[in-house]
């Protein structure tokens, strides 16, 4: 794939599209979800001993929910998606640290009062 070819193609994936849907109503309540979408592109060209070229690269997208507008009366209000595995994550990431803390400062004390 040539890079221009490839710079269009990540050009056309990542657009708003990719981080609100397409409304949809149901009972006179309009939903529009949204999702954080990030990216990016990388590509090269060179030549070999031999004198020929040749490029390439490649492109990544990602993307998670983040909540919904809701649209409900002539009001809108905001519903933040909550991510389980972030907050799992999170939560035991604060455990270890606490539970390492802990130990060091034991042994701190415990040597300290041996001298």
């Amino acid at each position: 794939m040539k890079i221009a070819d490839l710079v269009d193609k990540a050009r056309d994936t990542i657009t708003v599209r990719r981080v609100y849907s397409e409304p949809f109503e149901k009972d006179g309540v309009t939903v529009i979800t949204a999702a954080a979408v990030g990216g990016g592109v990388g590509a090269g060209l060179g030549k070999d001993e031999k004198g020929q070229e040749g490029e390439g690269g490649g492109f990544g997208v990602s993307g998670r929910p983040v909540g919904a507008y809701v649209i409900n009366g002539g009001r809108v209000s905001w519903y933040p998606a909550i991510d389980v595995n972030r907050l799992v994550t999170g939560l035991a990431v604060v455990a270890v640290a606490f539970l390492v803390t802990r130990s060091q400062v034991a042994g701190a004390r415990a040597k300290a009062d041996r001298d």
